[in-house]
């Protein structure tokens, strides 16, 4: 889970080793501790069809464990579903745990055969973890109760003595840190960067259009899981809260999230909105074009920031190939990506207020899908039929091979360094 950051903006440049599992990996917190259980948290209630009640209500623990959405399971279960958590059942590690994978029935929702029955991801937390009983309730509250396409779905939970599990559904494409920074054989085409992109855009802007508005907070791509199809899901909430009620315009909390994702006015004052999301979102966006990490300590000088290094080039059409990923070879439609890249440079906009709501960047991103599009067209067919796709000025390049795990859902170990 996050970290907290105070108002002089310390940035902790150590790498972390958190892990994102198969569905929703918590962030590592340094601050809270995993013992410690309060007896309530002011987390809103969300009731309604559409997931929302009309204003945030304080729920206790035991309200918020007695979800009728989620399974309580006991710690035996878990074992029996993992094979008694066995080295090979293993999906990654992190500082707040492990993640492993299981198998329980679609029905009962007992521990399965591994190979029969459905297929989901453990997280099992450390004792002496980072994770702390706070955020680890939170996440069970938020996604015990918020249901969308673009939100993963979490199955049930167990808390039992001192062992903290979250089971979640298995996303079998895993993150989308993964694809994007993993050196493999077949990086991700346009057209799906842009549907990734969608998914993405969808989930948030659910959750800023909701009756009792939820604040992410932590957006970047090891946190947007893939589905088979590559349909894209928010991971982990454990950072989320909620949004400001009647006349407020900020909620003011301690500084939370991710180094190179976070917005600058929320990192210098505390003060979270909504807009502090989108500015996520542009940071996201812009690695989806470049397939450069927020934070990169390999690069030399301005190139380690990504957003300070590619904001010149974003709105200029002759010079937004400079910073366009190698791995695409120059196969994509440059109407396109000028138009996403219009659009990122938006949602970084150094002033809240002037960066657009979720839902106009969906409605912006929609438009680049739409038949007529070249993003619903595949590049030979482009080719082929259309022509729209032009080879960029910059001369192609393959990046090294180096296999992708097929089924893990997990990000590299590599993390963006933890903002607090």
């Amino acid at each position: 889970m996050g970290n907290c950051l105070d108002s002089s903006a310390k940035v902790d440049t150590a790498q972390s080793s958190h892990v994102t599992s198969a569905s929703a990996v918590s962030k590592n917190s340094s601050r809270t501790s995993n013992s410690s259980a309060p007896s309530s948290l002011t987390i809103p209630s969300y009731s309604d069809r559409s997931g929302v009640s009309s204003l945030p209500t304080p729920r206790t623990e035991g309200e918020i464990l007695s979800s009728p959405n989620l399974k309580a399971f006991s710690f035996n279960e878990l074992k029996n579903a993992t094979r008694n958590f066995r080295p090979d059942s293993l999906l990654g590690e992190g500082g707040f745990g492990y993640v492993f994978k299981g198998w329980i029935d679609e029905n009962t929702f007992t521990a399965a055969k591994p190979g029969s029955g459905m297929v989901v991801a453990v997280k099992r937390l450390k004792p002496e973890g980072f994770q702390g009983h706070k955020e680890w309730l939170t996440e069970v509250n938020y996604l015990g109760q918020l249901h969308h396409p673009n939100l993963v779905k979490l199955i049930g939970y167990c808390l039992e003595g001192e062992n903290r599990l979250l089971v979640y559904e298995f996303m079998p494409k895993g993150s989308l840190e993964n694809h994007l920074f993993r050196r493999g054989p077949q990086p991700l085409s346009w057209s799906v960067r842009m549907k990734v992109a969608i998914g993405a855009a969808r989930g948030l802007s659910f959750l800023h259009d909701a009756k009792s508005q939820v604040i992410y907070r932590d957006f970047k791509a090891s946190n947007i899981l893939l589905d088979a199809e590559f349909n894209a899901k928010l991971s982990d909430f454990g950072l989320a809260k909620a949004g400001p009620t009647g006349d407020r315009t900020h909620v003011s909390t301690q500084v939370m999230g991710t180094h190179g994702y976070a917005a600058p006015e929320y990192v210098a004052t505390g003060r979270l909105t909504a807009k502090s999301d989108v500015y996520s979102f542009g940071v996201v966006l812009l690695e989806l074009l470049s397939g450069r990490r927020a934070v990169d300590k390999t690069k030399v000088g301005a190139e380690q920031n990504l957003v300070d290094w590619a904001k010149p080039y974003l709105g200029d059409k002759r010079k937004l190939f400079r910073i366009m990923d190698t791995k695409l070879e120059g196969q994509y439609p440059q109407k396109a990506a000028y138009t996403a890249a219009s659009l990122a440079l938006q949602c970084l906009s150094n002033e809240a207020k002037v960066r657009p709501r979720m839902a106009d960047v969906l409605a912006t991103l929609e438009q680049l899908e739409s038949p007529k599009s070249a993003a619903r067209v595949s590049h030979s067919e482009q080719q082929k039929a259309h022509g729209h796709l032009r080879k960029s000025p910059m001369r192609p390049h393959r990046s090294p091979l180096n296999q992708i795990p097929s089924a893990s859902p997990l990000p590299s170990h590599r993390q963006s360094p933890r903002v607090y």
